[in-house]
């Protein structure tokens, strides 16, 4: 199965307790599609280049995921529904 890295941005008003249960939500999303997230990196609350919704800061985390392309894209899909992802 082909790999694949991720990251995404969390709101900055989100506790990192809070953004570790999005990643844990996104693990099980890809897990639910047949394929697995080998390792997760939480970066930290970082500044952004530029504001992003009115945020000056967020939370990244980088996902490296091995699995099928299918699963990444239902990833994607939900990501950009989920309301605390920037």
């Amino acid at each position: 199965m082909p790999f694949y890295e991720h990251v995404y941005l969390a709101r900055q008003d989100l506790a990192p307790a809070q953004v570790e249960a999005l990643t844990e939500a996104f693990t099980k999303i890809v897990a639910d599609m047949g394929g697995e997230v080998k390792t997760h990196e939480y970066w930290g609350l970082r500044n952004i280049a530029y504001r992003i919704a009115k945020n000056r800061k967020a939370h990244y985390v980088l996902l490296n995921i091995e699995g099928p392309p299918a699963a990444v894209q239902e990833l994607e899909r939900q990501v950009a529904l989920n309301e605390d992802v920037i």
